[in-house]
């Protein structure tokens, strides 16, 4: 029942996720995409910092930090990219996730993965290519940079479930929020005019701020403290359903039968992935994730 409790948590928070793809694509079409993230990003850490700070070990916030510039590597990817793909097309790349974290798992920690997870990952990208090759204009670079998020986000799973035991849930989640601040404000001077955000965006800015940021990277450094990486991965898999299904509700988003068939293609690769216990090292017999 934990269990089941822990993953239910995690699955209401990749709702929130898949449900702000709409409301993230409006604001970065209103504003600058480094502005954004580090507004975004400097709210949430400031919401999280009190709670963490009174806890708080330079050791737990060099393992968050660390940990934090894959995700903001990953963030920037996906928001760039959502300027030029749709966000359901975002949504459902960004769920290529799921083939990454053992790709990265294997690669840093010796982590197998047998044949029937590589098939999968082989479906996954033939999907992709469906889904991608059926818009006009073929490949954009905004599916391009969401798979290079994608890869970023596998990778930053496979490294909090490898590290989050042993760490405060708070402290580890400020370090990973401080560290993508710093690197969302560096980028900003860099890429766009310091401007700050006008105040149609607000609403976006602080829902994703409190909900899809502070709360939800909280959770998840929670769950990942608990639960394996390849059993989380398979609750961040149904992001790009959650994404999918917003986005044409939200923003009137459509596929083509095409782009139908690549995401089902996709999504059933995920799932062959995630059903079979396919994982399994020397770490794991000793206790490690």
């Amino acid at each position: 029942m934990k269990r089941l409790a822990l993953s239910l948590l995690l699955l209401a928070v990749v709702a929130v996720w898949g449900w702000t793809f709409v409301a993230v694509k409006d604001a970065v079409a209103a504003c600058g995409v480094a502005s954004f993230l580090a507004v975004r990003y400097a709210i949430a850490s400031a919401a999280i910092a009190p709670f963490a700070l009174r806890r708080a070990r330079w050791r737990s916030l060099a393992a968050g930090a660390g940990i934090g510039l894959v995700l903001a590597a990953a963030y920037l990817l996906q928001t760039f990219g959502l300027r030029d793909t749709t966000s359901s097309i975002s949504g459902i790349i960004t769920g290529l996730t799921v083939v990454f974290v053992p790709i990265a798992s294997r690669l840093l920690f010796g982590i197998r993965t047998d044949a029937v997870v590589w098939g999968a990952i082989g479906v996954a990208v033939l999907g992709l290519g469906l889904l991608s090759g059926a818009a006009p204009g073929g490949v954009s670079v905004g599916d391009v940079l969401t798979l290079g998020c994608a890869a970023c986000f596998g990778l930053h799973v496979a490294l909090l479930g490898r590290y989050a035991r042993g760490h405060d849930t708070g402290v580890l989640a400020l370090g990973q929020l401080g560290a993508a601040t710093l690197v969302f404000l560096a980028a900003w001077p860099l890429s766009e005019p310091l401007a700050w955000p006008s105040r149609a965006v607000w609403p976006a800015i602080l829902i994703t701020a409190f909900l899809a940021t502070a709360a939800a990277f909280y959770v998840q450094t929670f769950v990942q403290q608990r639960l394996p990486a390849m059993q989380v991965a398979m609750i961040l898999l149904m992001e790009p359903l959650f994404a999918a299904f917003f986005g044409c509700v939200l923003a009137g988003d459509s596929l083509t039968a095409l782009q139908l068939l690549g995401a089902l293609l996709m999504v059933a690769a995920m799932f062959a992935t995630e059903l079979r216990p396919a994982t399994r090292s020397a770490v794991d017999s000793r206790g490690g994730n």
